[in-house]
């Protein structure tokens, strides 16, 4: 028999038994489609998880105050945890950095016209904008000079600016913030979470001096809640986290033997830690599905073990006319493959349909890849082989008149 036969001969013998293949196939659909969907979603978290910490920013440095040392130590040793501008502008003048901007925050009510909503309100620099890659849809930012001068200036992200100034131009406009009167100058674009988990559209910005003088009381006019530092990019970030390190110490007459009053988070590492666990989840996700195609496999052997024993005496038939262990080895080998593959084929059907009624949900995108879907059938096929190899041995060792004898 050449392998067009063989492939006819194995549609035959399924067709001959709808029921049974179709309860055979049902575990290879599930496992395929099981492996392909859980893949899938593993590969599109990676990728959801990169392109967060693509907005976040991953050659960032952020210091706070506080560091190793509790309440009760820096209580004993008379030292106040903080942060200033003045460490800002120490900071900013390390080579190892392109620049480093103070910053100050707090929740606020923002009111406009009849419209009020309760939003964070971050203090910063212009410096900020650069080293946090903040761009702008329209209008200006403020500068040094109305920083210098504590201007009333505000600048908003679209979602703010939608919500106080629907189908309105927002320039020139007025918010109050805690009942203090901020002119918009400019609309920041774009949207995406930010470190602390707010919103690019959901900022609202105003001079760190406006802030401190009208909105935010710190223990010391100069101290700030945390400090942006963007690392070089020809240059090492833990390096340049071991400069800013050294700096504040230094600042801070921090002495050898005692712990840090600060602390740095290092987003490369925050980064390399998220994608090692986003790939072991990855991984885990792959493993659960195969341990649903090895049981599909199993119940392949199961069945092909029926199917051999069924038909013996077809098989003793074949084998006196003359036909050739391997020719039997082969047709039962070919009737577990096409099962394994048509089950593949259909288990990716279903797992696109779900990875699409995934996406249409809006708050996840999954995506099957072309590398996927062949991986999946490729494991279909080995799948067969490999489950469907010992009931076919076992059939082509059968003795022809033991076959033709067996009731």
């Amino acid at each position: 028999m050449n392998f067009l036969q063989v492939l006819i001969e194995s549609f035959r013998s399924m067709a001959a038994n709808r029921l049974r293949t179709a309860l055979t196939m049902l575990g290879i659909v599930i496992g395929i489609a099981s492996v392909v969907l859980l893949l899938a979603i593993g590969d599109s978290m990676q990728r959801f998880i990169g392109k967060e910490l693509q907005q976040l920013g991953t050659n960032m440095l952020y210091v706070f105050p506080g560091g190793d040392r509790t309440s009760a130590q820096r209580a004993r040793a008379g030292a106040v945890p903080s942060l200033s501008i003045h460490d800002a502008a120490a900071l900013n003048e390390l080579p190892s950095l392109t620049g480093a901007a103070p910053a100050l925050q707090g929740g606020f009510k923002l009111s406009a016209g009849n419209e009020s909503l309760n939003s964070q309100v971050h203090g910063v620099t212009p410096a900020m904008f650069k080293i946090r890659n903040w761009k702008l849809d329209q209008g200006n930012l403020f500068s040094e000079a109305d920083v210098r001068a504590s201007s009333r200036m505000v600048v908003i992200g679209q979602k703010v600016a939608d919500q106080f100034f629907y189908k309105a131009d927002p320039l020139g406009q007025y918010i109050r913030i805690e009942n203090v009167a901020f002119q918009v100058i400019g609309v920041l674009a774009g949207e995406g979470k930010q470190i602390d988990g707010s919103d690019i559209a959901e900022l609202v910005l105003v001079p760190i001096t406006a802030a401190s003088a009208n909105l935010i009381k710190m223990p010391f006019p100069q101290n700030v809640h945390y400090i942006a530092a963007q690392g070089r990019p020809d240059m090492s970030l833990k390096e340049a986290e071991e400069d800013v390190k050294e700096t504040l110490r230094a600042r801070h007459r921090i002495r050898p033997e005692s712990p840090d009053d600060f602390k740095v988070q290092n987003m490369a590492s925050f980064a390399e830690t998220a994608n090692t666990i986003s790939a072991g989840v990855a991984l885990l996700l792959g493993l659960i599905g195969a341990i649903s195609l090895l049981v599909g496999g199993i119940g392949i052997m199961n069945i092909m073990l029926v199917s051999v024993t069924e038909r013996t005496r077809e098989i003793g038939i074949r084998m006196a006319i003359g036909a050739r262990p391997g020719a039997v080895l082969l047709q039962f080998l070919a009737e577990s493959v096409v099962i394994c593959v048509a089950g593949g084929l259909l288990g990716v059907a279903i797992a696109m349909a779900g990875a699409a009624a995934i996406t249409a949900t809006g708050k996840f995108e999954v995506y099957l890849t072309f590398q996927g879907v062949l991986v999946a059938c490729g494991f279909a096929s080995a799948v067969g082989v490999f489950f469907g190899f010992y009931p076919a041995r076992r059939a082509s060792r059968l003795l022809p008149v033991d076959c033709l004898r067996y009731e």
